[in-house]
């Protein structure tokens, strides 16, 4: 992240952050844990409206990703190119972050496309079962 509006340290800060949630780890939900606790916003966004969320959803961390939400995050905050860190996890494929993501009530017909029109876009009728069924 390079915004000229942030002091250097700051920006090296909120690039740390958003390197745990993309590496995961123990190490990096610690950090993150830490971090947290001591007041960063849980929903802080990258240039691209990616929240850790997100970032830790896509990319397969259920560690980090287990933190963020054990501590409020938004697990429909949308980016700025209107995609949910649930049809994220469809996407890669990441059944662990999708039952994470569920279980703190994911909502799967958020964004577009919304984790349900993924999930029939790479024909998994088992989460557009699942998908369907939380709708009612």
């Amino acid at each position: 992240m390079n915004d000229p509006r942030l002091p250097d340290d700051v920006q090296e800060l909120v690039t740390r952050l958003f390197g745990y949630a993309r590496e995961g780890g123990a190490e990096a939900a610690a950090q993150l844990a830490g971090y947290i606790d001591n007041g960063v916003d849980v929903d802080i966004m990258n240039q691209d409206g990616n929240t850790l969320v997100m970032l830790a959803a896509y990319n397969g961390h259920t560690d980090v990703l287990g933190v963020l939400l054990d501590r409020g995050g938004d697990v429909n905050r949308l980016n700025d190119r209107n995609q949910s860190p649930l049809a994220g996890a469809v996407f890669k494929k990441e059944d662990a972050v999708i039952d994470l993501l569920m279980d703190h009530g994911a909502d799967p017909l958020a964004g577009r496309p919304s984790a349900l029109d993924t999930a029939v876009m790479f024909e998994r009728p088992d989460l557009v079962a699942r998908f369907e069924s939380e709708r009612q």
